[in-house]
């Protein structure tokens, strides 16, 4: 009875970590830039400098406004997205995992001057995230390279 209890118990509180954490503050835009990332390996961004968590950004193949379009639709219509937010050049998307429903932060910063996308991918909670980051942003980059939108494969 006591080791149904306990398991009983460990699944309630992956469960409740499962919901994923709040969203984390100080997400979007500041000088152009997205935020940092935390000191921790569970998150990617173009900004970064270090290259545990620097990532390429998504270069643009033709007009800004096609490729930032091809990337609201493949957001939209995603089923591990929860919700999509967008602000002119900016988008915040909640993509949540299917076995514990943790909720992981996407961004992306369009820089029709520099012709990219930039991204940022980061996990709300937990260390570590066995790579999943890096690999949903380089899954967006494969699937907007078939529609020939952006540049195929990163060049770090």
């Amino acid at each position: 009875m006591k080791e149904r209890i306990r398991v009983g118990g460990f699944v309630l509180m992956l469960g409740w970590l499962g919901c994923g954490g709040r969203m984390p503050e100080g997400l979007g835009v500041d000088h152009d830039r997205l935020a940092p990332c935390p000191n921790k390996p569970n998150c990617v961004s173009s900004f970064a400098t270090d290259p545990a968590h620097r990532i390429d950004p998504l270069a643009i193949r033709g007009r800004p406004d096609v490729a930032w379009a091809a990337l609201r639709a493949l957001l939209d219509g995603d089923p591990r997205v929860e919700s999509v937010d967008a602000d002119g050049n900016y988008i915040h998307a909640v993509f949540v995992t299917p076995l514990m429903r943790y909720r992981d932060d996407a961004e992306f910063l369009l820089q029709p001057d520099g012709g990219q996308i930039a991204v940022r991918s980061a996990s709300r909670v937990g260390y570590g995230d066995m790579g999943a980051n890096r690999k949903r942003i380089e899954s967006i980059r494969a699937r907007l390279a078939e529609q020939g939108v952006v540049e195929a494969g990163a060049t770090d």
